[in-house]
């Protein structure tokens, strides 16, 4: 399996598609060999300001922790990183819309993460896709993201169980209607209540919930509280005197207030009795 870049960079910047192209080559995407950094440095975009946030080495230090902890099971490091990398690399919305960003992150970063999380034998190959596809394909964003859309408030706990499951994440991140947080709370209880466990029977579900939603407005069956966006540039601003992220314990998330309870109590029980009857391959609807 490839090793880190010889070169890292101090902070990360912005590489496009275009420029990562050059850099995905036969034996990267095999897990052969992959590059020293020098001459991906040369065509990366810095990033417009000096923040604290870009530091590389907080970065290096959690894929590294995961490669460790983690090499028996691989798809479980999932869980432990995407809280930790939430936590670490506190962005907005906006930022981490940026695929530019996370081409840096998986190419000049932490390619040997890549490499290690997602090189499959029995495909022989990695997909290109982790290191600068879709915000829900890439290896590191898809983690931002599901921190992001999982968490409840400054609780991460729903994000480790979101994460357990590969499909929910699949499926999830690829639909608008996970934005609404009692919706995000309510699939996780779902798939705890082991409702839907499978590949099909959670793409039966997401399936059956956004058609739903074409003619339920859930906002009205379970209200949430408006977010407070000083919260959050509250939090991006403390990065600067944030401590590294604990290891053996969750961090703390933005401090929001967290999804109300009966609203997610209403949506598990209403998604469990959709399910009954969600459009699942190869089962005849009930009722």
């Amino acid at each position: 399996m490839i090793e880190k870049p010889q070169h890292l960079p101090r902070a990360l910047g912005l590489l496009s598609a275009a420029a990562a192209d050059p850099f995905l080559t036969e034996d990267l995407l095999k897990g052969v060999e992959g590059h020293g950094g020098v001459d991906l440095a040369k065509v990366v975009e810095p990033l417009p300001e000096e923040d604290p946030r870009w530091e590389v080495e907080p970065l290096r230090e959690l894929v590294e922790d995961a490669m460790h902890g983690f090499g028996d099971n691989r798809t479980r490091a999932d869980g432990w990183l995407a809280p930790r990398l939430h936590a670490t690399l506190r962005l907005t919305r906006r930022e981490a819309a940026n695929r530019s960003l996370w081409n840096h992150v998986a190419l000049a970063v932490a390619p040997d993460y890549v490499a290690w999380r997602h090189f499959s034998s029995s495909k022989s190959k990695i997909n290109p896709e982790r290191f600068k596809g879709a915000l829900d394909r890439h290896c590191f964003s898809r983690l931002w993201w599901a921190a992001e859309m999982f968490r409840n408030g400054r609780d991460y706990t729903p994000v480790e169980a979101a994460c357990a499951n590969q499909d929910l994440i699949h499926s999830a991140l690829r639909r608008d209607l996970i934005d609404h947080r009692p919706t995000a709370q309510a699939l996780v209880r779902v798939l705890g209540r082991g409702v839907a466990t499978t590949g099909r029977e959670i793409e039966g579900l997401m399936t059956a919930i956004n058609a739903a939603g074409a003619t339920l407005v859930y906002d009205v069956l379970a209200p949430d509280e408006p977010r407070d966006p000083g919260v959050l540039r509250q939090w991006v601003a403390d990065a600067e005197t944030a401590t590294a992220v604990p290891r053996r314990s969750l961090p703390d998330g933005p401090d929001e207030e967290p999804v109300p309870e009966e609203s997610v109590a209403a949506l598990t029980d209403f998604f469990t009795d959709l399910f009954e009857t969600a459009p699942v391959r190869g089962r005849t609807p009930q009722g």
